[in-house]
C-alpha cells in the first residue's frame, strides 16, 4: 500500500476543538448530575458519555478514516452494547 494513502493527520486545530468539546460535554454531564430527571437521569447520562466516546473514537482513534469493516465491528459492537443495556433497563424496571 503507499504509504501515502494511509496518511491521516488531523490539524491540531481540529484536536483542539474535539478536545474543547468533550471538556463542554463533560461540564454538562458535571450540570446534569445536579439537576433530578427523575427516571431520566441515568438514560441522559449515558447518551452524554456515548457522544463523548463517539468524538474520541472518530477523532482520537482515526476510525473516521478507517475501512468499511472497521465501522461495521464498531456499528454492531454498539448495538450489542446498546441491547445488552436495555435488558439491563428492563430487568430492573420489571422486579
Amino acid at each position: 500500500m503507499d504509504s501515502q494513502k494511509n496518511n491521516h493527520i488531523l490539524s491540531y486545530t481540529t484536536l483542539a476543538l474535539v478536545l474543547g468539546l468533550l471538556l463542554v460535554l463533560t461540564g454538562v454531564t458535571v450540570g446534569v448530575s445536579y439537576i433530578d430527571l427523575g427516571f431520566f437521569n441515568v438514560p441522559v447520562a449515558l447518551a452524554i458519555a456515548c457522544t463523548k466516546v463517539t468524538f474520541v473514537l472518530l477523532f482520537f482513534m482515526h476510525l473516521r478514516y478507517e475501512g468499511p469493516i472497521i465501522n461495521f465491528s464498531f456499528i454492531g459492537t454498539i448495538s450489542f452494547l446498546l441491547i445488552m443495556i436495555g435488558f439491563i433497563f428492563f430487568d430492573v424496571a420489571f422486579r
